[in-house]
């Protein structure tokens, strides 16, 4: 993790609780604010170290769609949570990113656990785990052998992302403002 400043830890707390609070109210993150998130991101980078921020901005979007546009792709994660961790990517850069994605996979596992546990389906979900490793083992997008997995089937158990990618983001922050 490295020190972000200030005004770039305001920033990311901005966009993922904005983006919590869609995700929430209407199961969607809206197209504007990663987009203003983006932009904001970068510019902000820029002006505080210049063409070395501009690089550290592109290598965090990077890096959020190298990782999470195969995710997209195999319908695992929504379109707005792709865009969104792109402009968390452009604010904090590629090696804060890092520390935020691992942090959501972190909050997201336990709040998952937690769902399926209290509706019942930890089993059908384990089952659900074993269909997606072994579909993709045979080189098969999971979704297909179980509509149920992809993310935009109505049947499917749903957590909002943009919540545990804000929780998450909140965590980093306080985080990196005890350092």
């Amino acid at each position: 993790m490295t020190p972000l400043a200030p005004v770039l830890s305001a920033l990311l707390a901005t966009v993922a609780i904005t983006a919590a609070i869609f995700d929430c109210r209407e199961r969607r993150v809206p197209n504007w604010l990663t987009l203003l998130g983006a932009i904001a991101g970068l510019t902000a980078n820029v002006f505080i170290a210049q063409t070395a921020g501009l690089w550290t901005s592109l290598k965090g979007i990077g890096i959020a769609l190298a990782i999470y546009l195969p995710l997209y792709l195999l319908r695992g994660v929504g379109g707005g949570d792709l865009k969104l961790m792109a402009a968390l990517g452009a604010i904090a850069g590629p090696k804060n990113w890092i520390v935020i994605m691992l942090l959501t996979s972190l909050v997201g596992g336990i709040a998952a656990l937690i769902l399926v546990t209290v509706q019942g389906r930890l089993r059908k979900t384990l089952r659900n785990v074993w269909v997606i490793l072994s579909s993709l083992a045979m080189g098969r997008a999971p979704y297909r052998a179980d509509p149920e997995i992809d993310v935009k089937s109505p049947t499917a158990t749903r957590l909002p992302h943009g919540v545990v990618i804000a929780c998450a983001v909140f965590g980093f922050v306080l985080a990196s403002a005890s350092r």
